[in-house]
């Protein structure tokens, strides 16, 4: 097991944490403490949301771990002409405003291309999300030549999808990679012959949850 270290709050919140404390102190003096109370849970509610937790990530060749924080929505055998060009299983995983937007890598491996797209903002939690809503797909290879797509996708109320890495970066599994913000879904899509380890309905934790083995 790997045991991580980092900073328990993700850097994009410091903006949105230092100005609900900036807005409660203006409140209280000059509103009353029933504006000061709403900004300082505002403000409470933001430090939550952009928490950074330590995670132990499984060690182990092939091993595909969840990419999200969230809970299983949608397990199907689709058809992949573009990165996998062939059969594949999408594992789609939504986050609720609750859950913990770190995304990561789900598996070890080199970032071969990153492609956004543009799109609407439906409900992160529908069939559609996936092929409509904006998106950013991170296309890995691994060491043994297999290729895995992790998809960041925005919902109704998440508008902002982040990337810190960029094509070419060598990857550890689980190792973040971005967030979302405020409640989106992240699609998975690998080659079939995976023997998956959940199923639709279930909670998986983010660079912890095994979630099958690449064979």
């Amino acid at each position: 097991m790997k045991q991580e270290t980092q900073f328990p709050i993700a850097k994009e919140g410091f903006t949105f944490i230092g100005c609900g404390a900036l807005l409660t102190l203006f409140a209280k003096a000059a509103l009353g403490d029933g504006w000061a109370a709403f900004f300082a849970l505002l403000t409470l509610f933001c430090t939550w949301f952009f928490r950074d937790p330590h995670r132990v990530v499984p060690e182990g060749d092939g091993l595909l771990v969840s990419p999200a924080d969230g809970t299983i929505v949608d397990i199907s055998k689709i058809y992949d002409e573009q990165v996998i060009k062939g059969p594949a299983i999408r594992v789609s995983i939504f986050l609720n405003v609750f859950d913990v937007h770190i995304t990561r890598v789900p598996v070890e491996g080199r970032v071969i291309d990153i492609s956004y797209n543009p799109g609407r903002f439906f409900a992160a939690n529908v069939p559609k999300a996936s092929l409509e809503n904006e998106q950013n797909s991170v296309i890995m290879e691994t060491p043994w030549g297999k290729k895995v797509i992790v998809t960041q996708i925005a919902g109704f109320i998440a508008r902002r999808i982040v990337c810190w890495i960029k094509k070419g970066a060598v990857m550890n599994c689980g190792e973040r990679f971005g967030l979302i913000r405020f409640g989106s879904r992240v699609d998975l899509i690998f080659p079939v012959g995976v023997a998956l380890r959940v199923s639709k309905g279930d909670r998986v934790w983010g660079g912890q949850t095994v979630l099958g083995k690449l064979t």
